[in-house]
């Protein structure tokens, strides 16, 4: 795209440095360097945008696709079955309509205990709101627990 080469770079800032001066040398190379971002930011902005159209166009002639080849199955199933009903009506067959299947009804299975499981009378829930203890801790864990800091501010 462009020709910039280590030469012409360091020409272009020594030119830069003499006609803007050190003093706003920091200043100018920082908004320049901002606008550079929101350029390289918009120009990625743009591609995305038009990688995105492009998909979209993409999914929809994928969408006619299927729906070309779905009316194509359809109609296959609805000729198949015309001529199915005329065959039936042809060899003198009762083509009225066929009695709707009804699964048979489950067995009875007996409601056992599952002994795995904890049933109690109250709730979960209502135990953490009202603070009761769900786990008991054993003397070895409570001794830790509430065991005050050794070391403390006195040193005992």
């Amino acid at each position: 795209m462009f020709d910039l080469e280590v030469s012409k770079l360091a020409m272009i800032g020594a030119v830069a440095l003499v006609v803007i001066g050190p003093e706003k040398m920091p200043r100018v190379a920082r908004t320049i360097g901002t606008l550079l971002g929101k350029a390289q930011r918009y120009v990625s902005d743009v591609k995305a945008e038009v990688n995105r159209s492009m998909e979209m166009e993409d999914l929809k002639k994928m969408k006619e696709t299927m729906d070309n080849a779905m009316t194509d199955v359809q109609s296959s199933v609805l000729n198949a079955t015309t001529k199915l009903n005329q065959g039936v009506a042809g060899l003198g067959l009762d083509s009225s309509e066929p009695e709707e299947w009804k699964p048979p009804p489950p067995e009875y299975k007996h409601p056992q205990k599952n002994w795995r499981l904890k049933r109690s009378a109250m709730p979960h829930w209502y135990k953490a709101r009202q603070g009761v203890r769900t786990r008991a801790l054993s003397g070895a864990a409570r001794v830790a627990r509430y065991r005050p800091p050794v070391g403390g501010r006195n040193g005992f």
